[in-house]
């Protein structure tokens, strides 16, 4: 594959080499990312941790950490601070770091959403150069439609900028919502926001999964696959369904509709640690190991 193209001009020459290789290394030489999302403690408080249909060992954070250290991905998402509480013990995991973050108290109908940047990135290349963790790159969500979309547009491109000129990759979370959005599925919609996420320099835009009539399918990610240009398409993984479902799903968003990837947490993390590890490879395999379905499926299966 030729991986020119996905070495942004704003990383500087002295940085290329090591940029390009971490690159490689978190895209398995494919160019695709598997994100392991697991920022939602804060995005939907406990709800996505405790309850009916939840494995029991998800209440802990460091369920979280022991399957990221055990299973396959590319990087596992979440916040600053939750990193430092856990990282002296799993410093070889290799780490995404969320900067903004909001709970989801206030309904988007009550006020537009602004989800502000939490951590300077001056900290985040302290963190990355001197404490001997393995921090892959950043990731920020951007509410387009929001009153608020300048200042967090502003603060989106400074970061990806940031992380580029210190050899990181750049995730952006590109969701429409507020009162304005009226239905932040619509293929058109995600497709102008892929195309945002490429102005703003972002090495991969994670999206929702569009729909036509409440139904995916996976031609209606072609216009934002074009819109994103040599920006990869990451869908996020959404609530915990069947898993055969969810692999079939993921695997026609990439070879058929030409995602470079997939950004999941509740279909991994909410099961117990060795069925959300097998869960995780699975969808590895899919993603970053050109396998087909049948081969993820046997995996899933057959993997102590």
């Amino acid at each position: 594959m030729e991986m020119k193209k996905y070495i942004p001009a704003d990383v500087p020459i002295g940085k290329r080499e090591e940029f390009l290789k971490n690159f490689l290394e978190i895209t398995n030489n494919t160019g695709r990312l598997m994100l392991f999302a697991g920022d939602q403690k804060i995005e939907h408080l406990n709800n996505d941790f405790y309850g009916d249909g939840i494995a029991e060992d998800d209440n802990s954070p460091e369920h979280l950490f022991k399957i990221a250290a055990n299973a396959k991905i590319s990087v596992f998402a979440t916040q600053f601070g939750l990193i430092t509480r856990y990282a002296n013990l799993y410093p070889d995991v290799p780490y995404l770091i969320k900067l903004n973050s909001k709970t989801n108290i206030i309904p988007y109908s009550a006020k537009d959403p602004y989800s502000k940047q939490m951590v300077d990135m001056k900290d985040v290349i302290e963190f990355k150069n001197d404490m001997g963790i393995n921090i892959k790159g950043v990731g920020y969500t951007v509410y387009l439609g929001s009153e608020y979309e300048r200042e967090m547009l502003s603060e989106a491109a400074k970061i990806v900028n940031a992380a580029h000129k210190n050899a990181m990759i750049a995730v952006l979370w590109m969701y429409p919502k507020g009162k304005f959005i009226k239905d932040e599925h619509d293929p058109h919609l995600i497709a102008g926001a892929a195309g945002v996420a490429t102005c703003l320099g972002a090495d991969f835009a994670k999206v929702k999964v569009p729909l036509k009539n409440g139904e995916f399918k996976p031609e209606l990610l072609k216009e934002a696959v074009q819109a994103a240009g040599n920006t990869g398409i990451l869908c996020e993984g959404g609530k915990k369904i069947d898993e055969e479902a969810f692999l079939k799903e993921l695997y026609e968003q990439i070879h058929i509709g030409g995602a470079r990837g997939n950004g999941t947490g509740r279909n991994i993390h909410q099961r117990e640690l060795n069925e959300a590890i097998k869960m995780a490879n699975a969808i590895y395999a899919i993603t970053c190991e050109n396998k087909t379905l049948e081969d993820a499926l046997k995996i899933l299966r057959s993997q102590k």
